[in-house]
């Protein structure tokens, strides 16, 4: 099965369990405080629906338009727009019956089913796969950092002791720190054993997101071949995969960054000397017409530390995850606002990408607690038509002790609706135009 097909599954079994389960966070309050549903629908009827069936005085079905879900509640301006129920008088089983601290409930029923979702789905996986961890001693060789973090004073192969004056249990997490969370400084360890911390300034995130520079920083990778193009100058040439380079053209290498900096573009013949099986090999090698042998570097010299939990420590770290997953969203979300973050937003195929190209269990979960988390988030947003639209108004009623016109609430969920339809057609368009032309 080719990889777009799985991820075309797992995409469409992660957001119909999401979507049924949010919708069941409106449906189950309406019920208890007798609020009658009329409809319950995986994904959009527009015109007709594929599946439908009425029990009692609920119509369940499965649209055919994969946009989402809803349910249609009695005496609720809506997506609907029915107006004609809304010009009859209020009935008693009607949601604008219902005071408004049920009314409240009954629209805050659907985030917070996200959001407890997400939270225990991460509680799961660490349960069940535990979590892996990596500290500066599993990167010997230290890390590269990226031009904007290497003005600040970081160096090849330094290695990163503590954050805010606390240790990382996985050393690469230091990027998260860097683009979305508050970091002040962060202590290293040099190649030569020198001790240092760096003060990090507050704009830093905002400077390497305009730079696009997305991971400030990048294991140290030795300077030993990983793979070796056929045809390339060095497959020509008899370099292997193994081979680890000692000189370039005298120059001693430590690293593949000392390989790279001593590959200039305008050398067209150079003098290779590599270590194969504890023998040194020399190579005179005329390079390609942009300066490259057609080789790539080894990059699983280290391996990530398995940790098991048990149940009172997933239930913890779980928490734990899903919180600081929630808080690095909101944080990032800042960068839409931006020509740059404008650009990158993404529709379904961005979510369809997070999830694995071969059926993975693990991936498959990951996947789908990160887009409840982000579910929650987008759908407390204080935008008509939205669920925080709704909770929006309903709190100027809790404090004023006046409802907002119905009038006035057409005319914004109309407006809400129409944003939202805009919104969805560009990220998808950005979509398209990444699978097109990137």
């Amino acid at each position: 099965m080719s990889p777009f097909v799985v991820k075309t599954i797992q995409l469409l079994m992660s957001l119909s369990l999401l979507i049924i389960l949010h919708e069941l966070g409106h449906f189950i309050p309406a019920r208890i405080f007798k609020t009658r549903v009329e409809k319950f629908f995986l994904f959009f009827d527009v015109k007709f629906a594929l599946i439908k069936k009425k029990i009692g005085e609920t119509t369940y079905g499965i649209g055919w338009l994969p946009l989402g879900g809803y349910v249609k509640i009695s005496g609720m301006i809506d997506e609907s727009m029915d107006k004609e129920q809304m010009l009859q008088p209020a009935k008693p089983w009607e949601f604008r019956s219902k005071p408004a601290w049920q009314r409240l409930i009954i629209m805050l029923g659907g985030v917070t089913v996200n959001l407890v979702l997400g939270f225990l789905i991460y509680m799961m996986i660490l349960f069940v796969w535990g979590k892996y961890t990596l500290s500066s001693d599993d990167l010997p060789l230290g890390l590269n950092p990226s031009p904007v973090v290497a003005e600040l004073g970081f160096q090849s192969g330094d290695q990163i002791l503590n954050v805010n004056g606390k240790p990382l249990e996985n050393v690469l997490e230091i990027n998260k720190y860097f683009l979305l969370r508050e970091i002040n400084e962060v202590s290293v360890k040099r190649k030569t054993g020198e001790l240092t911390t760096i003060s990090i300034p507050k704009n830093i995130g905002n400077r390497m997101f305009e730079s696009g520079e997305m991971f400030p920083f990048s294991p140290v990778f030795p300077a030993i071949l990983d793979s070796v193009v056929p045809g390339s100058p060095a497959g020509l040439n008899g370099l292997k995969p193994g081979d680890k380079i000692l000189y370039v053209n005298g120059a001693s290498i430590e690293d593949w960054d000392d390989f790279k900096e001593n590959m200039s573009e305008k050398s067209k013949k150079i003098n290779l000397v590599i270590d194969r099986d504890n023998k040194s090999l020399n190579f005179e090698i005329v390079t390609s017409e942009n300066g490259t042998l057609g080789v790539y570097p080894k990059s699983d010299f280290f391996n990530f530390n398995l940790k098991t939990l048990n149940f009172g420590e997933s239930i913890i770290e779980g928490f734990d995850y899903g919180y600081w997953t929630l808080r690095d969203y909101i944080a990032q979300f800042k960068y839409i606002f931006t020509k740059k973050g404008a650009s990158q937003l993404g529709g379904f195929g961005a979510i369809g990408n997070m999830f694995p190209g071969q059926w993975n269990w693990k991936g498959f979960w990951s996947s789908t607690a990160l887009i409840s988390i982000i579910l929650a988030f987008m759908n407390i947003l204080p935008i008509p038509a939205l669920d925080g639209g709704h909770v929006m108004f309903l709190f100027y009623e809790i404090i004023t002790g006046r409802k907002p016109n119905d009038k006035f609430l057409e005319y914004a969920q109309m407006f809400g609706f129409l944003l939202l339809i805009t919104l969805v057609i560009y990220a998808n368009g950005n979509d398209i135009y990444r699978a097109l032309f990137n």
